[in-house]
C-alpha cells in the first residue's frame, strides 16, 4: 500500500517584543499605502499630524520621526514571511533564518502576539555539500615565439593546474601563464598618425543670409609622428584640411517667469487624510529663444482633514473547530458505517464606520463518519522530511523528522444520497483513532529521529540601526 501523505510538521515561532508605535497625541509622518510584500509605507501625505487623525483611514500608514519601521493602521495581521536569508555558510551544512512580523493597531495578532512582535523560524541549508580544496600546478611549459616581428613584444608560457587537481570548485593559487619582454633586433617602420586638429578660424561674415555663406575653417598636419623613410612607413589617410558653415547669431534668450498661483483644489478624499493642490504656469513671461524655464514647482499640496473615520469591512476570523460528529436519535455512532453530520462557525469582526459585512456564510455543515477513538488496522508512513530548526533563536537548535503509526481507513461509502433525485453528499472521516501497528525500533505510534543544526546565524530586527 502507497504511503500516506505525512502532515506538515508545526512550525515553531519565536516571539521578540518590540517597542510600541507612538501614542495618539505624539506627531507622525502620514502615508496613504502600507505595502504589505516589503512592510514599507507608502503615498507620502505629510508630517506633524497625531496617529488618530492619520489611522481615520484604515488602510493608511505612519512612521515615527527618525525610524525607518512603517505601522499600519489596519487591525493587527501577521505581515508574510520574508525570504529565508543567505545560508549561514557557503559550504558544507548551515541554518538560515527568516521573519515576520506582527503589523497594526487595536489590538493583537493570532497568538496573542501584540503589534510589532517578531516571529522567526530556522531550518538547516546547504548551497553546496563539499568545501573547495586547491590543486597543484604542473611545470611550466615552453616560452612562446615573441609576439612582435620587429623591435620588442613579449613572450609566454603556461602551466596546468592538474598536479592535483582542484576539488568541489577550488583553484590554483597564482598564475596559469606568465610574460616576459622579447627584444627582435630589428627596426620596425614609423606609421604617420595625424597630430591634433587646430582651432576654428574666425567666421568669414558676421550673419546670414548675405551673398556668401560664413564658414570657419582648421587644419592638421600628419606629424604625430612623421612616417618613417627607411623602412617607409604608411602616410596619414584622411584629409588635412575640414571647413562647416557658422552658426547664425541668435535672439536674445528670455528666461520663464511664474504666473500667480491658481485656486485651491478641493480636498482630495471623503474620510481621514487628503490632500489639496495649486498650480500656477511659467507664462509671465513664456520663456523664449533658449532662455531658462522657471525655477521651482508647478504644484505644491496641502494636508486636508475631514475628521470623518473611513469605512473598514469586516474580515472573517478562522472557522472554528468542527463539532463531533453524531446522528439525531442515536447516543453514538462511532466505528460504524452510520454517516452523521458536524458543523463549525466563524466570526466577522473589524467592521466599523459602515463598512463591508464579510462575504458568505458563518456556518459550515458536513456529512461525516465517526471513528474517534476506533481501533483501527495501522501502517507505518515513510520518514517525513526534515522539520524546522527549534528553537530558531534558542541555544543548540536540532532538527527533527519522523514515521507514524497511521490508521487504515474503514471502506465505508465515500458518498450517500439524502434525497432522491438531490445528487450524492460527500462523506468525510472525523476523529482520532486508535491505529495498530507492530513495533517498530521498540515504539508503537511515533519513530523519531534528531539531528543538530550548524552554523546558527543570530536573530537580528532587520528594521534596527546597527
Amino acid at each position: 500500500m502507497p504511503a500516506q501523505a505525512q502532515p506538515p510538521l508545526p512550525l515553531l515561532l519565536l516571539p521578540l517584543l518590540l517597542t510600541l508605535p507612538a501614542t495618539g497625541a505624539d506627531p507622525v509622518v502620514c502615508f496613504t499605502e502600507y505595502d504589505e510584500p516589503s512592510g514599507k509605507c507608502k503615498g507620502l501625505l505629510g508630517g506633524g499630524v497625531s496617529v488618530e487623525h492619520c489611522c481615520l483611514n484604515a488602510a493608511y500608514a505612519f512612521q515615527e520621526p527618525g525610524s525607518g519601521l512603517c505601522h499600519a493602521c489596519r487591525s493587527p495581521l501577521w505581515s508574510p514571511w520574508s525570504a529565508w536569508a543567505p545560508c549561514s555558510v557557503t559550504c558544507s551544512e548551515g541554518s538560515q533564518l527568516r521573519h515576520r512580523r506582527c503589523v497594526g493597531q487595536g489590538g493583537p495578532c493570532s497568538e496573542k502576539a501584540a503589534p510589532g512582535t517578531l516571529q522567526w523560524q530556522l531550518q538547516a541549508c546547504e548551497d553546496q555539500p563539499c568545501c573547495p580544496e586547491i590543486g597543484g600546478w604542473s611545470d611550466w611549459g615552453p616560452w612562446r615565439p615573441c609576439s612582435v616581428t620587429c623591435s620588442k613584444g613579449t613572450k609566454t608560457r603556461q602551466r596546468a593546474c592538474d598536479r592535483p587537481a582542484p576539488k568541489c570548485g577550488g583553484r590554483c593559487p597564482g598564475e596559469a601563464q606568465e610574460s616576459e619582454a622579447c627584444d627582435t633586433k630589428q627596426v620596425c617602420p614609423t606609421h604617420g598618425l595625424w597630430a591634433a586638429w587646430g582651432p576654428w578660424s574666425p567666421c568669414s561674415g558676421s550673419c546670414h543670409g548675405g551673398p556668401q555663406v560664413p564658414k570657419e575653417t582648421r587644419s592638421r598636419t600628419c606629424s604625430a609622428p612623421e612616417p618613417s623613410k627607411q623602412p617607409p612607413g604608411k602616410p596619414c589617410s584622411g584629409p588635412a584640411y575640414e571647413e562647416q558653415s557658422c552658426a547664425g547669431l541668435p535672439p536674445c534668450p528670455v528666461a520663464g517667469g511664474w504666473g500667480p498661483w491658481g485656486p485651491v483644489s478641493s480636498c482630495s478624499v471623503t474620510c481621514g487624510l487628503g490632500k489639496t493642490l495649486e498650480k500656477r504656469t511659467c507664462d509671465h513671461p513664456v520663456p523664449q529663444h533658449g532662455g531658462p524655464f522657471c525655477t521651482g514647482d508647478a504644484t505644491r499640496t496641502h494636508i486636508c482633514n475631514t475628521a470623518v473615520p473611513c469605512p473598514v469591512n469586516g474580515e472573517w476570523e478562522a472557522w472554528g473547530e468542527w463539532s463531533e460528529c453524531s446522528r439525531p436519535g442515536r447516543k453514538s455512532i462511532s466505528c460504524e458505517e452510520v454517516p452523521g453530520q458536524q458543523r463549525r462557525t466563524r466570526v466577522c469582526k473589524g467592521r466599523k464606520f459602515d463598512g463591508q459585512r464579510c462575504a458568505g456564510e458563518y456556518q459550515d455543515i458536513r456529512h461525516c463518519y465517526n471513528i474517534q477513538r476506533c481501533r483501527l488496522k495501522g501502517s507505518w508512513l515513510e520518514w517525513s522530511s526534515w522539520g524546522l530548526c527549534t528553537p530558531p533563536c534558542g541555544p543548540s537548535p536540532t532538527r527533527t523528522r519522523q514515521r507514524l503509526c497511521t490508521a487504515l481507513l474503514p471502506k465505508f461509502p465515500p458518498t450517500i444520497s439524502l434525497v432522491e433525485g438531490q445528487g450524492e453528499k460527500n462523506v468525510t472521516f472525523w476523529g482520532k483513532p486508535w491505529p495498530q501497528c507492530e513495533q517498530l525500533q521498540g515504539q508503537k505510534l511515533v519513530v523519531e529521529e534528531k539531528r543538530p543544526c550548524l552554523h546558527v546565524p543570530a536573530c537580528k530586527d532587520p528594521e534596527e540601526k546597527p
